[in-house]
């Protein structure tokens, strides 16, 4: 059909999400050094026109509501300007077992902003 499978959109959230640290200076590595994971506890995505193989997706984002272990961050995808869909990820900020840790300072911060 020429299109982009639904299950595919997902690691377009997911690799915009990692760029976005990075250019914040906090890369997903550095974090997970410091015992941070930020697991991704729900996501939803809205399909508004299909995207097409070989388009050019830009993927806009900003960080969302947080609390103090998690993090909701929005998603717009458009191809020229024009929507093709929009998403929210939720993360928890959790430690290497896996238990809820607080969100660190720098990323509530920006939640504020």
């Amino acid at each position: 059909m020429g299109i982009v499978h639904h299950s595919r959109y997902l690691p377009y959230l997911e690799e915009a999400r990692v760029e976005y640290l990075r250019h914040l200076g906090h890369p997903y590595t550095e974090m997970r050094a410091e015992g941070i994971d930020y697991a991704v506890l729900e996501a939803f995505v809205q399909y508004r026109k299909p995207l097409k193989f070989d388009d050019q997706v830009a993927v806009h984002l900003r960080l969302g509501a947080a609390t103090r272990a998690s993090f909701q961050m929005a998603y717009l995808l458009t191809v020229e300007g024009g929507v093709r869909a929009t998403a929210v990820t939720v993360h928890g900020c959790v430690n290497p077992e896996g238990r809820p840790v607080r969100m660190p300072a720098w990323l509530g911060a920006l939640s504020t902003e």
